[in-house]
């Protein structure tokens, strides 16, 4: 659809042409002498022009036809000159802008066929009409630049927000990610410590109580975190926020791994002073995912969390000896972990052990196109 030309509001445009063009021609007229004298009907034809300017927008196709007609009539009849071209010139603008170019064209021709016919017996009839002519093609291409500019434009803003919902759109998925490793983790972990404190509550009450308080501490972080997810979500500065991922958390996610009856190892050989924010936190996300996975799905009884540096980039692994894949389909931790490897132009990988499965991510410390490994 083309986009038209939109300029200054439709009635300031036809009451304005109508001044000019009435006031105009009635202070012209009382300077020469005209073969007719305005009647009426001049004034009528003097009021058509701009009342069709009102068109310009709901149907520019009738506002040149009219302006045309009105001004055609006005000069042919031999009225006193004035601003009376104005409409017309005016419509002509406006509806090449609006993309009408073979009607504008048409218009701007007849309109100098006009011209000549009327200024035939003047002694500078030639070079008036030859003027009008030129002017005639000079308002249609005036109208195509304005045409252009509005394409232009438009093109602008529609890629402006393009761009604006491409962003919004990997900001929700970012958040998505996030609530659900908190809420996956958390939840995971507090369903496993519940499992232990049942069993504990009938055949060894004295050991109830770690259980509790570790079902009490994964709570009291879920909510933290959560709280500081959904003041992102209101635009606002969370009141007590929860201390970024990073990995000198990831001893915490191995600690409550191994509350929750999973023996799990870490061995890192990295210093946080050499990985990104973005790497550390994808890192601990990885690390989070990958250990509640362990405890959820593979009925493992022992994991090895693994960080090290593997040439410019980080690599995590997460190594355990359970019953690996199973053939499950990918859930949402792992598309998860995917786009999170993906966003820094790394690469994510599951390599079947026995018995068991690793999980590996290798980061680039310096972000730059990459890809997944099946």
């Amino acid at each position: 659809m083309q986009r038209r030309f939109q300029g200054p509001p439709t009635s300031f445009i036809v009451i304005a042409v109508a001044l000019i063009q009435v006031l105009g021609t009635v202070f012209s007229a009382s300077h020469q002498v005209a073969l007719r004298p305005l009647d009426p009907l001049a004034f009528i034809l003097l009021l058509a022009g701009p009342a069709a300017l009102a068109f310009r927008i709901r149907r520019p196709a009738v506002m040149l036809p009219i302006t045309l007609a009105a001004t055609s009539i006005y000069l042919l009849l031999g009225y006193a000159w004035g601003p009376i071209v104005l409409s017309l010139a005016l419509s002509i603008i406006l509806t090449a802008a609006a993309g009408l170019r073979w009607q504008a064209w048409l218009g701007a021709g007849i309109s100098a066929v006009v011209l000549m016919a009327v200024l035939a017996g003047d002694e500078t009839g030639l070079v008036r009409a030859s003027a009008g002519v030129a002017w005639a093609a000079i308002l249609v291409l005036i109208g195509e630049g304005f045409r252009r500019r509005g394409e232009r434009m438009a093109e602008y803003r529609r890629r402006r927000e393009a761009a604006k919902q491409a962003e919004r759109d990997e900001y929700r998925l970012t958040l998505a990610r996030d609530i659900h490793d908190v809420v996956a983790h958390s939840l995971s972990m507090i369903n496993v410590q519940a499992s232990v404190a049942l069993h504990l509550g009938t055949n060894d009450p004295e050991k109830l109580r770690p259980a509790l308080e570790a079902i009490k501490a994964a709570s009291k972080e879920s909510l933290a975190e959560v709280r500081q997810l959904l003041g992102v979500l209101r635009d606002d500065a969370p009141l007590s926020p929860a201390a970024p991922p990073s990995l000198v958390r990831i001893p915490e996610l191995v600690d409550d791994a191994r509350r929750g009856g999973l023996e799990v190892r870490f061995e890192n050989s990295v210093g946080p002073e050499l990985i990104g924010r973005t790497q550390q936190e994808a890192a601990y996300r990885i690390v989070q995912e990958g250990l509640s996975n362990v405890r959820r799905h593979s009925g493992a009884a022992s994991a090895v969390v693994l960080l090290e540096l593997a040439g410019n980039a980080l690599r995590v692994s997460i190594d355990d000896d359970g019953g690996g894949l199973r053939g499950a389909p990918a859930g949402n931790g792992l598309r998860g972990m995917r786009e999170r490897v993906e966003a820094l132009g790394g690469t994510l990988g599951l390599t079947a052990l026995e018995p068991g499965l690793r999980v590996e991510a290798n980061l680039p410390l310096n972000p730059r196109e990459g890809g997944l490994q099946p």
